[in-house]
């Protein structure tokens, strides 16, 4: 993806506030505890999770400090959690010291996913992580 820097800026904090609106109406309205709310379009359409599937409630049990039941639900909600607590803090310090650190960041971390190696591995453990979802009938 070839992004700009305020253009990726500006996207990962969209996605952040919205990942962080949804956290809060998931735990304040009681979705996590609703089983049959499904929010998963893969899952609806085929009653198959995905592999992400279990990921917003993994987070919400890391917020509650509840990391084994987050781990088993999803061990990429500490992905997603830790990417919603640093990204706007390192966008934030890049802003105001009018730097691109977080940015480089990015890019080489991009550039490492786009080896073939580490993109083996990366869509390896995803689709683990999808059997075991399967397994678990999440």
């Amino acid at each position: 993806m070839n992004l700009s820097r305020n253009r990726l800026y500006i996207t990962i904090l969209l996605a952040c506030l919205a990942g962080y609106v949804w956290i809060y109406f998931g735990i304040f309205q009681g979705i996590y505890q609703n089983k049959y709310l499904e929010t998963c379009f893969l899952k609806r359409l085929t009653n198959v999770p995905c592999p992400s599937c279990g990921t917003t409630r993994s987070v919400a049990a890391i917020i509650f400090g509840n990391f084994g039941q987050a781990f088993l639900l999803n061990p990429f909600g500490f992905v997603v959690a830790s990417i919603m607590l640093i990204s706007p803090v390192l966008i934030m310090i890049d802003y105001t010291f009018k730097k691109k650190s977080f940015f480089d960041l990015y890019k080489s971390m991009e550039h490492k996913i786009n080896k073939p190696l580490n993109a083996t591995i990366f869509i390896s453990i995803v689709l683990i992580n999808w059997v075991w979802n399967i397994t678990k009938h999440l």
